[in-house]
């Protein structure tokens, strides 16, 4: 999903991240007053026993017990009692050991998966209406005690008693030259290297679900908007999340000439109306009032186009949404905060997302995302997009869709192909195979992946839920009408399909399920931009591209990464803020919200469009329920063409997707250096994008 990813299962990683890759150990609270001398003894009685080959194992394991150990965990003959019982000094027990916490924890993680993807069913699921009894279902995290209790009940200190925790530096320094058991251990321990309390979790989960059921419902009826001669420029029953959809209907309206500008002018003042949270609060999901955004006038509907019932009591009124928007993402925020405190290593959300749940730490990071935004590259690829277009840039052009071909096929008779294949998720799910093999897997591998996945209408915009378990089965969602899917919800369910197929790779095939996943999530993207980009070719309107249509594909990539490179630095640079301003109103974060925006605007867009203080880049949805997880895109990007070029020497998507997938969780650098032979960065995506502009020049 070009930028759509947003999931619940994803958006809820932002979060996940902090209980379940900790990276040092942390907690708030006091170490009892004894336990220093109880180490030192227990030190020497299990040298004493086991070697002094074993020295420094012992010594790390007590000093990792003893970092979180607190009174409440028993006195010192507890404490003596429990490291003689669970030393596992011998190679058989640490074996035995390693593989039962294995076992237990694919199953545990795999079945509180499930439990929370039953609760947030309706909440996710297009399949009839959401009450409210269901948005508290879905805000309900039956895993959030699961760390608490298995501190209470030791099995975390046994854990840490016996396997070593690292961090990043060691993890980046080192970890090319460990084995792939040691790397399944480094991923086992550090699980428990951080103690949050399990109502701190709790109230992270509760305040994430409720952000997710806020976008989820945030639709505009798009026949009800009017322009100020009273036109309606879109057709009757066209319904659009923000900011997902909106954006996309940007991109089609590049077809239509005068009447699609029209359109997209429209669109822009819409979006901008939800970033000023000026649009007034009766138009959201409500096709039962009409509203021109330009004067921001409401009046009754006077056509109709849906059978939903009028919501009870409505006003029509342009009283304004009161920057729920807003308060929403400080409610996040203020949740993610209380973590701080047992994380005094990482001792903010900021730092948690990029050293613990990317391992890139944000400096390193900001650099990839300002390599693509200074690029003197960008002045080329405006122009020819100024020339292609024959006119000025305007603001809503930074989602200019123009270099990716469709064959001569407009959006509308995409739509018309893709509904008649497509009527419904099922009929998507049964084509799967034959797209996988399309896309180069074996008849074999196509059958074994698409029925390791499930297909399901998606309330929102769509999203992949991967399984834990591998009895389980990973989850597609995408958007389907009620007179089929859609051309954009095809290419949701493309990019969607990436994911799930590295999701099953990833935990399936994978030596170790400790090792289960990619990196982060940029990675994953990067799967699902290969699969997406290959969407026509699925419809079969796209056989073996030329080398223009391979350099028009990388100027797309390159325009399509600097927007949501610029998209990520506000999402920075907003979490900045909220950590310096804590106590801060939605109002307050909203005007600094516009600030940020169009600081970044006038600094990296301005001198290319010639217009100043946009805050369009604040539309993304992300920002307000993702929790810092836009970066993931652009670096995904950047990824996804190293991966896409090795792909391409290869001549086949499937074999090397595979091979690249289980390689697991390791470090990005050793990951992408095995996949590709290179580092991340924004090196390869600059170098094929001059490459590309001499093909095009």
């Amino acid at each position: 999903m070009d930028l759509r990813k947003l999931s619940a299962m994803v958006i809820l990683f932002a979060s996940a991240a902090l209980f379940f890759f900790p990276s040092s150990v942390s907690s708030e609270g006091e170490q009892p007053g004894w336990i220093k001398e109880s180490v030192m003894e227990l030190e020497k009685k299990l040298i004493e026993e086991y070697g002094e080959e074993q020295k420094e194992r012992i010594r790390k394991g007590l000093k990792q017990v003893a970092s979180l150990w607190r009174d409440e965990d028993g006195g010192e003959d507890l404490f003596e009692e429990f490291v003689m019982e669970n030393y596992a000094g011998e190679s058989r027990k640490l074996d035995q050991m390693f593989s039962r916490f294995e076992y237990i924890f694919e199953q545990i993680d795999g079945h509180m998966h499930e439990i929370g993807m039953a609760l947030r069913r309706q909440a996710d699921l297009s399949i009839g209406p959401l009450y409210n009894f269901d948005r508290t279902l879905s805000g309900y995290d039956p895993s959030s005690h699961v760390q608490e209790d298995f501190f209470g009940n030791k099995i975390a200190f046994a854990v840490l008693l016996n396997f070593p925790l690292t961090t990043l530096e060691e993890r980046i320094e080192n970890g090319p030259d460990w084995s792939r058991r040691k790397w399944a251990e480094v991923r086992l321990a550090q699980r428990y290297s951080r103690r949050v309390p399990a109502e701190v979790s709790a109230a992270v989960s509760k305040a994430m679900a409720v952000s997710d059921n806020y976008i989820a419902g945030y639709n505009i009826w798009m026949h009800h908007l009017v322009d100020d001669n009273g036109n309606r420029l879109f057709p009757p029953g066209m319904r659009l999340l923000s900011h997902w959809n909106l954006r996309d209907e940007i991109k089609a309206d590049y077809e239509e000439g005068a009447d699609g500008l029209a359109k997209q002018k429209m669109i822009q003042k819409v979006m901008e109306r939800i970033v000023d949270q000026s649009i007034p609060e009766v138009v959201i999901d409500n096709p039962h009032v009409d509203w021109n955004p330009y004067t921001n006038k409401v009046a009754e509907a006077s056509v109709s186009d849906t059978d939903m019932p009028t919501p009870d009591g409505m006003k029509v009124t342009s009283g304004r949404e009161p920057d729920t928007r807003y308060r929403i993402l400080l409610d996040i925020f203020r949740a993610i905060k209380r973590i701080d405190p047992y994380s005094p290593s990482e001792p903010t959300h900021i730092d948690r997302m990029f050293n613990v749940a990317r391992e890139i730490p944000e400096e390193e990071a900001e650099r990839m995302l300002l390599d693509v935004l200074e690029s003197p590259m960008v002045d080329r690829v405006a122009e020819l997009i100024r020339e292609r277009l024959g006119r000025k840039l305007q603001p809503f052009d930074i989602w200019y869709n123009g270099f990716r071909s469709q064959e001569g096929v407009s959006e509308k008779k995409l739509d018309e192909i893709v509904r008649e294949r497509y009527p419904d998720a099922e009929s998507f799910h049964r084509d799967m195979p034959n797209m996988l093999r399309k896309l180069g897997f074996s008849p074999e591998k196509a059958d074994y992946l698409a029925g390791s996945i499930v297909v399901e209408p998606a309330r929102g915009s769509g999203h992949a839920a991967g399984a834990r378990m591998r009895s389980a089965k990973a989850r597609l969602r995408t958007r389907v009408g009620d007179d089929g899917m859609d051309y954009k919800g095809f290419n949701i369910a493309v990019h969607e399909m990436g994911h799930n197929v590295e999701q099953v790779f990833t935990l399936k095939d994978v030596d170790y399920t400790l090792m289960e996943g990619v990196p982060n999530t940029a990675f994953t993207e990067a799967f699902a931009f290969v699969f997406q980009g290959n969407d026509l070719m699925l419809l079969g309107l796209e056989e073996k591209q030329s080398e223009k249509h391979k350099a028009f594909r990388i100027l797309d990539s390159f325009w399509g990464t600097r927007e949501i490179a610029a998209v990520s630095l506000v999402d920075m640079k907003i979490w900045h803020w909220m950590y310096e301003h804590p106590k801060a109103s939605p109002a307050e974060l909203r005007e600094a919200t516009l600030e940020i925006a169009g600081d970044v605007w006038n600094e990296h867009f301005a001198p290319v469009f010639g217009q100043k203080d946009s805050y369009i880049l604040a539309i993304y949805s992300h920002i307000i329920h993702s929790a810092l997880y836009t970066p993931d895109y652009p670096i995904g990007e950047m990824i996804a063409v190293q991966v896409r070029d090795r792909m391409d020497k290869a001549g086949k998507i499937g074999p090397e997707f595979e091979r690249m997938a289980v390689i697991g969780r390791v470090t990005p650098d050793m990951w992408m250096k095995n996949a590709t032979g290179r580092s991340v960065g924004a090196e390869a995506l600059l170098e094929e994008t001059e490459k590309a502009l001499r093909v095009i020049d």
